[in-house]
């Protein structure tokens, strides 16, 4: 099992956490091939801590799987915004920090055997 860890980047973790949730349990081969078509900022993001969570481990992609991805809040960045009659308002920019662990692809040896037992 290997982690990478990615701390600090400038995206919201709400949005981060769609991505991550998508790939969990994947295949790291199969998740750095799908992330590389989304659209979105994160998909880039986390194939990169992937990518860096098998090269850790001393992997090739296509025999370790994407055991957990998990992605936490960061500190916030707060700004303000000149408003009418001199007033603000505040502009918050979330930051994340992504955890990535693979492992070895284990194959179920529960889902063969439910195939192959027979029905009572």
């Amino acid at each position: 099992m290997s982690k990478a860890t990615l701390k600090f980047i400038r995206l919201s973790p709400n949005k981060a956490r769609l991505i991550a949730r998508e790939v969990q349990g994947m295949n790291a081969e199969y998740a750095l091939a799908s992330l590389e078509f989304a659209p979105n900022k994160a998909a880039g993001i986390i194939s990169k801590v992937i990518a860096s969570a098998v090269a850790n481990g001393d992997f090739e992609p296509e025999e370790v799987e994407i055991l957990s991805c998990r992605v936490d809040k960061g500190p916030v960045l707060k700004r303000f915004r000149p408003r009418a009659r001199g007033s603000a308002s505040r502009i918050l920019k979330p930051t994340s920090h992504i955890m990535v662990e693979v492992g070895p692809a284990v194959k179920d040896e529960k889902a063969t055997k439910k195939t192959t037992k027979k029905d009572a």
